[in-house]
C-alpha cells in the first residue's frame, strides 16, 4: 500500500473516531438541562453528582446516544451492502422500500399484541421488522429481474414503499387511540425512549451482524469487480448474494424496530465516506461506514432535539435535510461521468 494512501486512511479513521466521541459528549451534555463534562466524568468514576443530572445522564441521554451510534452504523452498512448488491449508487433501505416494509409488519404486530394485551419484546420487534424487510426485498428482487435500467428499479422500490406506507396508515386508522399515539411517535422516526434493555438487544444484533459483514470483505471486493471475476476467484455467488440480502435486512430491521424509518442515511453516508477515504474497498469501507453512520446520526439527533426545543423534530426530518442534497450530488456527478 502506498504511504500516501495509508496516511489518508489513518487520518480518515482518526477524524471519524473523534467525530463519534465528540458527538457522544455533545449529545449527553447539551439539552434543556445542561450537564457539564466534569459531571459526566465524575458519574463514570462513581462519584456523586446532582440526582436529576444523574438520572438524565444514565436513563435518557446516554442510552439514546448509544442507540444513535449503533443504529446509525447499522443503517449505513445496510445501505452499503445494497449499493454493492445492485451496483447502484442510490440504492438504500429507505429508497427501495425495505424500511417501509419493515415498518408495515412492525405496525401490524404492535396493533395485534396491544389488542391482545400482550407485551412486545425487543427481539419480537426485530423479527417482525426483518420479515417486513424481506417481503419488500423479495418484491425488489423480482423487479430487478424484469427491468434492464437501474433507474426503473429505484422507481419500483419507491412504489413498494408507498404501498407499504398505505397499508401502515390503514392499520393506524383502525387502531385504538392509545395505539395510534405509540404508532405515530414511532413511525416518525426517533431515538427517544431508548432503554438499556433496548441497547443490549440492538448491540447484540447489530455488532454481530457487522462483524459478519466485515469478514465478507474479500468476496465483496471480488464482487465489486464483476460477477464473472468473482466466479473465477472462487466466490460462491448465490451464497454471497443471499448473505448480502439477509444481512442488510437484519441491519435495516434493527433500525426500524427501535427507531422507526430513518431516511437517506443509508444512501448518503457511504458516498461521503468513500470520498473521504478515496477508495471503495470493503475492508476499509465497512468499519469507516459504521463510524460515519454513527457520527452522522449523533449530529442529526442532536439537531432534532435542540434546534426547536422544547419541540423535538423527527430524526428523518433532519437526516433528509442533510442526506437528500448528497443523493442529488451523486446523481448529477454520475450523469456527468456517463456523458464524459
Amino acid at each position: 500500500m502506498p504511504k500516501e494512501r495509508k496516511v489518508r486512511y489513518i487520518l480518515a479513521y482518526v477524524l471519524l473516531g473523534i467525530s463519534v466521541v465528540l458527538g457522544l459528549i455533545c449529545n449527553i451534555c447539551i439539552g434543556s438541562v445542561k450537564i457539564s463534562f466534569s459531571d459526566i466524568v465524575n458519574s463514570f468514576l462513581g462519584k456523586e453528582i446532582n440526582e436529576t443530572a444523574q438520572r438524565i445522564l444514565w436513563e435518557i441521554r446516554f442510552p439514546r446516544a448509544v442507540a444513535a451510534v449503533l443504529l446509525g452504523g447499522a443503517l449505513v452498512l445496510s445501505g452499503y451492502l445494497l449499493q454493492t448488491f445492485f451496483h447502484n449508487p442510490i440504492a438504500g433501505p429507505f429508497i427501495l422500500g425495505i424500511s417501509s416494509g419493515a415498518k408495515m409488519v412492525v405496525a401490524l404486530v404492535m396493533v395485534f399484541f396491544a389488542g391482545k394485551s400482550m407485551r412486545t419484546t425487543s427481539w419480537t420487534m426485530i423479527f417482525a421488522a426483518f420479515i417486513g424487510a424481506m417481503i419488500s426485498m423479495g418484491f425488489v428482487l423480482l423487479i430487478s429481474n424484469q427491468v434492464s435500467h437501474m433507474s426503473m428499479l429505484i422507481v419500483g422500490g419507491v412504489m413498494i414503499g408507498y404501498i407499504c406506507s398505505a397499508v401502515t396508515e390503514l392499520v393506524v386508522t383502525f387502531a385504538s387511540d392509545a395505539q395510534i399515539v405509540n404508532l405515530h411517535d414511532w413511525s416518525r422516526g426517533s431515538f427517544s425512549g431508548t432503554t438499556w434493555e433496548n441497547v443490549a438487544v440492538m448491540a447484540e444484533a447489530v455488532l454481530l451482524t457487522s462483524v459478519i459483514v466485515f469478514f465478507m470483505s474479500k468476496p465483496l471486493s471480488a464482487y465489486q469487480l464483476g460477477e464473472a471475476y468473482a466466479k473465477n476467484m472462487g466466490v460462491r455467488l448465490p451464497v454471497l448474494r443471499a448473505g448480502m440480502v439477509v444481512l442488510s435486512g437484519i441491519l435495516s430491521a434493527c433500525v426500524v424496530a427501535f427507531a422507526g424509518p430513518v431516511s437517506f442515511v443509508g444512501i448518503a453516508v457511504p458516498h461521503l465516506v468513500k470520498s473521504l477515504l478515496g477508495t471503495a474497498k470493503p475492508l476499509v469501507m465497512i468499519p469507516a461506514c459504521f463510524l460515519g453512520g454513527s457520527a452522522f446520526c449523533l449530529f442529526c439527533d442532536l439537531l432534532a432535539r435542540t434546534a426547536f426545543a422544547p419541540t423535538e423534530l423527527s430524526i428523518s426530518t433532519v437526516t433528509a435535510v442533510f442526506g437528500a442534497p448528497v443523493v442529488l450530488w451523486v446523481m448529477i456527478r454520475r450523469k456527468k461521468e456517463r456523458e464524459a
